[in-house]
This record gives C-alpha cells, sequence and structure tokens, in this order.
C-alpha cells in the first residue's frame, strides 16, 4: 500500500523544516503533502524549499478541514498525519506508527508520546485520543462525516468513528518526542485563546 504523509500546518515556521525532514528520511512514505491552513507567516515558504506538495488554503478552516484537504489530493491507500510543531520525531517513530497498518492488523494506528516533556507526556496518557500522529486506512478516512468541520476536535471524530465501527485502534508510543505549546508559540493570551477553541472544538465534535 501506498503512503502519503500529511502535514496540516497554521504559522508554524519554526518547526516544520525538522518534521519534514524526519519525514524525508522515511522511505516509506510515497507522498508528503504539507497543507498551510490559511497561515500568515513563512510556512509556505519553508515548506516549498523542500520536495514534498504544499497545499495552500486561502483562509484558515481549522485543523480537520486542513486534513481533509490533503487527503483530498493523493491517492494514497493510507495517510499518515502528524502535526507540524513536533519536537523530536525521528524515521523510527514514523515506521513504528504506519507498522500496525501497512502489516493488516489495523486501519488505526495513534502515536502516544512518552519520555519527552512532561507536559505533552501526560497530556496523551490522560487522552490518547486526542494525538494528531496518526496512521489510517484511507477507505476509513473517507467515510468520517463533517470532518471539515470539526476543526481541533477532528482526532476526537476520527477515533470514534473508528470505535463505533469495531476497529482496533493501536496505540504506538514515541518515546522523546513531544510538541511546542500553544502558549510558547503564541504567548500566554494569544496561546491560552487558542486552547480554549481547541476544548470547545473537541466537544462540538462529540456533537456532529
Amino acid at each position: 500500500m501506498r503512503v502519503a504523509a500529511i502535514v496540516p500546518a497554521y504559522n508554524e515556521e519554526q518547526t516544520i523544516g525538522p518534521v519534514i525532514e524526519a519525514l524525508l528520511d522515511c522511505q516509506v512514505l510515497d507522498e508528503i503533502i504539507v497543507v498551510s491552513d490559511g497561515s500568515d507567516d513563512h510556512t509556505v515558504e519553508v515548506a516549498s524549499k523542500y520536495p514534498v506538495k504544499v497545499v495552500e488554503l486561502a483562509e484558515n478552516v481549522g485543523k480537520g478541514g486542513a486534513m481533509r484537504a490533503g487527503a483530498d489530493v493523493t491517492a494514497c491507500e493510507v495517510l499518515l498525519f502528524v502535526d507540524a510543531d513536533l519536537v523530536g520525531l525521528q524515521r523510527d517513530h514514523i515506521e513504528a506508527l504506519l507498522e500496525p497498518v501497512l502489516s493488516g492488523r489495523t486501519a488505526m494506528s495513534i502515536g502516544v508520546f512518552s519520555e519527552g516533556r512532561r507536559s505533552t507526556d501526560l497530556a496523551q496518557k490522560i487522552a490518547p485520543s486526542l494525538s494528531g500522529q496518526r496512521a489510517v486506512r484511507k477507505d476509513l478516512f473517507d467515510q468520517v462525516p463533517k470532518l471539515e468541520q470539526s476543526g481541533y476536535g477532528v482526532e476526537v471524530a476520527l477515533t470514534h468513528f473508528a470505535e463505533k465501527h469495531d476497529v482496533e485502534i493501536v496505540r504506538v508510543p514515541l518515546p522523546t518526542v513531544s510538541q511546542v505549546l500553544k502558549e510558547e508559540k503564541r504567548g500566554l493570551v494569544k496561546g491560552l485563546s487558542a486552547r480554549l477553541k481547541m476544548y470547545w472544538d473537541i466537544m462540538r465534535s462529540l456533537r456532529i
């Protein structure tokens, strides 16, 4: 099965380069797609320096919409989603996350941080279904309704759809991987506002 890595990104000029480099180092991937979700920084310029496909959305449509936009431009049978603000991502992590799907053990796997930053490790131990790092068969992804409306709730929507259809989700440890917190990227006020929006989207996605 062919694999496309999709990286939804909103104003991630500082971190997207190393994420793309880790993906390029993984020979299992057939295609890498960066979706700039209405970014107004240099995310597109940074991503365009690499041999990857860049999809530039004119307006910010939310994470769910960006992931859907990436999936719409590939014919690969397996989709790998990774966040653009990851720290410490390596080829071994990517291969481990893909293995359960490529081997046919499951149609969806979720990456869970471990041995990284205490704050991000704890958050994923409490709620692993919120992880943005996952591999999923495209035929399953395409069945999930209204993903483009889910915003930050997209991961919960994917997980609940899989569980509803009796897909055994495999959780894969991602040792030493973490991500930059919203408050660190955008400052306390804007970061907190983005975090509250994320929580709202998650709650709203439970009702979609």
